[in-house]
């Protein structure tokens, strides 16, 4: 293919096995007058293995601000650029996104190649439903704000995807018990198209009891079945049943919005303000 001058191109690259990189991917990165690499020492490996002698200017979470104006004068000067990921399609849970926008911002052409992505290759071999999903990739760092994201996720019957480090996934896992109850269907991918590809499939519950037993060890891929439409069609009147019937027994409000929420995979926010509803009417 003939490289265009003044044009961005996303080049997705291998997840794990070097075999996985596209020959126009090749071409490309040979051909463009610079690379924007992630980590150029990381992509400087690929790089070698393919004998691609094309300099590399750093692109990462840390100099994005500084770079993308640099990396547009590059492209305004009629050069081509070429975005790399340490793994993957660029974009992707990576700051590659904003060099993209402020391309198409100025009206640069961005010309995407297909690749590799440890999400997609993962799900097509989960077992799990693949007509429809919704990628989440890392979620926060911070507890709190972890949870709420998973609590607002309670209701989503697509195929929800995950990524997480090993270092987090223990606590990840019981934030996920806690926000869809024990027995959801999950799925843990890692090592993905390398020599020790591993998936492990099961409920939450034994996945907990897995890595109780076995440190977490590579970046994992979690794919997590949705949630069964007709487990949210309770009407609001049936909720409150449910709810006073908690509460009547000694259970606290949050605490019966959060079973409830398990159950019926309702936000328990919504629940909770059914329960402070119950209480104004048995007070009245």
């Amino acid at each position: 293919m003939e490289i265009k001058p003044g044009t961005l191109y996303v080049v997705g690259t291998p997840i794990g096995n070097l075999a996985d990189m596209t020959f126009r991917g090749v071409q490309v990165l040979q051909d463009v007058d610079l690379i924007a690499a992630e980590d150029t020492r990381h992509t400087g490996k690929l790089l070698q293995h393919f004998q691609i002698k094309t300099p590399q200017i750093s692109y990462h979470e840390h100099n994005r601000s500084s770079r993308i104006p640099e990396l547009l004068r590059h492209l305004n000067d009629d050069k081509s650029l070429a975005l790399v990921s340490d793994a993957g399609i660029p974009g992707i849970s990576d700051p590659g996104y904003e060099l993209i926008s402020a391309c198409i911002t100025k009206g640069i052409s961005v010309v995407p190649l297909p690749g590799a992505c440890a999400a997609i290759t993962a799900l097509c071999a989960s077992g799990l439903p693949t007509n429809r999903f919704m990628f989440e990739g890392f979620l926060p760092t911070k507890r709190k704000q972890r949870q709420q994201i998973l609590e607002s996720l309670q209701a989503e019957t697509r195929t929800l995807i995950f990524y997480e480090s090993p270092h987090r996934l223990r606590e990840t896992l019981e934030d996920l018990v806690a926000a869809f109850g024990e027995t959801r269907h999950c799925v843990l991918a890692r090592e993905l198209t390398k020599l020790y590809e591993d998936f492990w499939r099961g409920s939450l519950k034994e996945a907990i009891s897995l890595y109780q037993e076995k440190q977490p060890q590579g970046e994992y891929t979690l794919i997590l079945e949705g949630t069964s439409p007709d487990r949210t069609q309770l009407s609001e009147a049936q909720l409150k049943i449910e709810l006073r019937s908690l509460i009547t027994r000694g259970v606290s409000r949050s605490q019966a919005s959060r079973e409830l929420a398990k159950l019926t995979s309702i936000p328990r926010r919504q629940l909770y303000q059914l329960a402070l509803d119950i209480k104004i009417t048995e007070e009245n």
